[in-house]
């Protein structure tokens, strides 16, 4: 299977299954078009032809014999050998989980309307993670993580750091252990900013392997949504906050993590104003809300959507070659490798590899399902329990799933969130349709930024 697209005055093609990406001229681009579906003799003939003697049947020959060479070099055309394997991949780390996300907090000092999570209660009561649980959520990480040495933990809310105390003793307690259980913990903060101060810097820019940081770009774009339970914007509150603790983290990994919504499907002015406020490392993120709600994305809104997402691409390679590059997360690409066949079928391990707890330690397939009972796999005292339910998970790949059958971008999405899946079509193996059509208009942009990036270094 191929796939053929023109972004950001690149002609590339796609040979999904091999992973292989051809930026091409016009000619080899008609050619493969035409190549598995024409005889050779007629292709040459409708192409001189196309081309108003622009190109002579010998040249339009050689390109012809080129593809070929590429096709029998398993760069063109590839059959996919990957489905037979799909459901046994995950067999290889059964019952190994090498990532938790803690959620310190369920409560928040901000009201934010689009909140997946509502105001940080997930559906139940407020509450906070004690040191105990929070202790014993660690050591369950560590019994069932195999052989693997690093383990993700990841600090969530609500607002985590309206628990900072308990923050800080946990990454204590993990340092501690390291040594004598042979595991390097990796910590990573997802903070909207409020409760941040000297403190908080200093701690998060020694401990935090990854901050995530909660900004959604222009002031009043911000302030229509990040607001707190007096109505009150917070955009002049934490942009110095993360101005600092940017400022002082140096090379270590960070996030500005925005989200937009019908209000600002021109999310790219968004991406300007972190940009010019001095951040670089840069993530937007298309909301997913219910049905009737005024944040969500309409078919209005789509073709808007996608046109920023090209102005993105340009931005990219025009600021690259300015000599001031920025990073945009979902445009983080290595053409040369990338992620191993395993992620590029299964995912990203929800419910299996990686978990979500709550503040009283039960477990759940990840953040985006806390509060949904029945997805509730146990706790971090008796394990999982729920077998149904892991097995699942387990059984989750973009083999699974009959629309991803014939879709080019199946190994560089796996299929797609489980959650947004599951609350748009009731099923963890169906697909949120207006995500994956986002998805592809973004994984164009992203490859052709890739493709600048290697021919022009």
């Amino acid at each position: 299977m191929i796939h053929q697209f023109k972004r950001c005055g690149f002609n590339i093609v796609i040979d999904v299954c091999s992973g292989s990406v051809h930026s091409v001229d016009d000619l080899a681009y008609d050619v493969i078009s035409l190549f598995e579906n024409t005889p050779e003799n007629q292709l040459i003939g409708d192409l001189f032809e196309k081309h108003g003697g622009k190109y002579g049947k010998d040249e339009i020959k050689e390109c012809y014999d080129q593809v070929a060479e590429l096709k029998d070099a398993g760069k063109l055309f590839t059959p996919d050998v990957f489905r037979p394997i799909a459901g046994k991949l995950k067999e290889r780390s059964a019952g190994v989980i090498k990532a938790l996300c803690l959620h310190v907090a369920h409560t928040c000092n901000l009201n934010c309307s689009y909140c997946f999570a509502s105001q940080g209660k997930y559906h139940g009561e407020r509450a906070v993670m004690d040191f105990e649980t929070g202790k014993r959520a660690l050591d369950f990480l560590v019994e069932n993580s195999g052989t693997r040495r690093n383990l993700e933990v990841d600090f969530f809310g609500g607002e985590p750091l309206l628990n900072f105390g308990v923050i800080k003793e946990l990454v204590a307690y993990a340092r501690s252990i390291e040594k004598e259980k042979n595991k390097n913990f990796r910590f990573t903060l997802t903070t909207n900013g409020v409760s941040i101060d000297d403190e908080v810097i200093e701690f998060a820019n020694k401990e935090m392997h990854n901050v995530v940081l909660s900004l959604d770009g222009r002031k009043e774009i911000h302030d229509a949504f990040r607001v707190d339970y007096a109505g009150n914007g917070s955009w002049e509150k934490i942009v110095p906050k993360f101005q600092k603790l940017v400022r002082e983290r140096g090379n270590k990994n960070y996030y500005m993590r925005g989200t937009f919504t019908h209000a600002n499907p021109d999310f790219s002015e968004d991406i300007k104003v972190m940009l010019d406020l001095g951040f670089t490392e840069l993530s937007m993120e298309p909301v997913v809300c219910a049905d009737g709600d005024a944040s969500k994305l309409t078919e209005e809104d789509f073709p808007i959507v996608c046109e920023q997402y090209e102005r993105l691409a340009e931005l990219m390679i025009e600021r690259r070659k300015q000599g001031k590059p920025f990073t945009f997360y979902h445009y983080m690409l290595d053409l040369s490798g990338g992620p191993c066949i395993y992620k590029r079928i299964s995912g990203c391990g929800s419910g299996t590899e990686y978990m979500a707890v709550t503040p009283w330690g039960d477990l759940y397939p990840c953040h985006q399902f806390v509060g949904e009972e029945k997805f509730k796999l146990g706790n971090i005292y008796d394990g999982v329990t729920n077998d149904a339910i892991r097995e699942e998970f387990s059984s989750c790949n973009v083999y699974a799933r009959k629309e991803c059958e014939n879709c080019w971008a199946k190994l560089y999405c796996s299929g797609g969130c489980a959650a947004n899946a599951y609350h748009s079509t009731g099923s963890v193996k169906g697909v949120y349709e207006y995500g994956c059509r986002l998805f592809k208009a973004r994984m164009e942009c992203a490859i052709a930024v890739a493709v600048d990036k290697a021919l022009n270094p």
